[in-house]
């Protein structure tokens, strides 16, 4: 029995601790990696390269979105699980054009994360049901202008840069979180402010959380 290498992420440890307990008592399942974040699932990712990573979709320092992008570049043959506890059409999408091979509910019975970890191995897509029909909707009707994202706008780094600001980071935390120079994230911040057309650190916030990049309770 060919043993499944799987990297968990999660900023909550009591559902992270209890996923890992749970996939670990099948035979074939090794966790072999936990990160509370997206730097830190990517980083596990490219040090293990797993079988399968279970990646929660909104993560401090970096979500899940992004992070399947990072980690994918790595390591092309991983298979990548949604983990959420929303069903965002939004954020659905963007983490399906990120590279996501199956969405799953935290709501959803164990047993459907089980089978979806076996199912991705495969080559298929698991979805949990409302997700799957999100997923149809969206083929079926597709919007005749697609809506105005920052995952559409800016780049990856500028994506990075969105996310550290709106949780409250200075620009010398992102520049040491980055290992880039202060003016260039000065730089990153200008420019992304001005695809975006917003001048704030509230309104970049509440453009993060819209996004699903961060949760609601980041913004006061």
């Amino acid at each position: 029995m060919k043993c499944i290498n799987v990297v968990l992420a999660d900023d909550h440890v009591m559902m992270r601790e209890g996923l890992r307990s749970l996939l670990e008592t099948q035979p074939d399942i090794k966790v072999v990696g936990q990160a509370s974040n997206g730097r830190e699932a990517v980083q596990l990712i490219c040090e293990h390269r797993p079988d399968v990573a279970i990646l929660d979709i909104t993560m401090p320092e970096l979500n899940g979105i992004e992070a399947t992008r990072q980690a994918l570049a790595e390591v092309p043959e991983l298979k990548v699980l949604a983990l959420s506890m929303h069903a965002d059409p939004n954020a659905v999408h963007q983490m399906l054009r990120a590279g996501a091979h199956g969405y799953v509910l935290k709501e959803c019975a164990f047993s459907d994360l089980i089978v979806a970890v076996h199912a991705v191995l495969t080559d298929q897509s698991f979805f949990s049901p409302q997700i799957a029909n999100i997923v149809l909707q969206g083929y079926l009707n597709p919007p005749a202008q697609q809506k105005f994202s920052a995952f559409k706008v800016l780049t990856g780094r500028e994506r990075e840069v969105l996310q550290l600001v709106a949780e409250g980071h200075s620009t010398k935390g992102i520049a040491d979180k980055l290992y880039v120079s202060i003016k260039t994230v000065e730089k990153h911040r200008q420019q992304l402010m001005k695809k975006l057309g917003l001048y704030g650190v509230a309104d970049l916030t509440r453009c993060a959380i819209r996004e699903g990049m961060i949760p609601l309770g980041s913004f006061n």
